[in-house]
């Protein structure tokens, strides 16, 4: 399971975001600094639910029913 599967997308919208002329540098940190947190807390919540499937290969169904994996 990728661990973001719109990195793709979220380094094009890092990329727009830095190219900017109508945000600020302070906006354009803001900007980027959160979606920094947001990827690190995404692939966070993907690796929990890899080792959970790892570890306990009966909780695969579960996880997938609630649309989490």
């Amino acid at each position: 399971m990728p661990h973001h599967k719109h990195h793709e997308k979220l380094e094009q919208l890092k990329e727009a975001i830095r190219n900017s002329d109508k945000l600020s540098e302070e906006e354009k940190n803001n900007a980027l600094a959160h979606i920094e947190e947001w990827y690190e807390e995404d692939k966070a919540f993907g690796t929990l639910m890899e080792t959970l499937v790892e570890k306990f290969a009966g909780l695969e169904p579960i996880l997938a029913d609630l649309g989490l994996i």
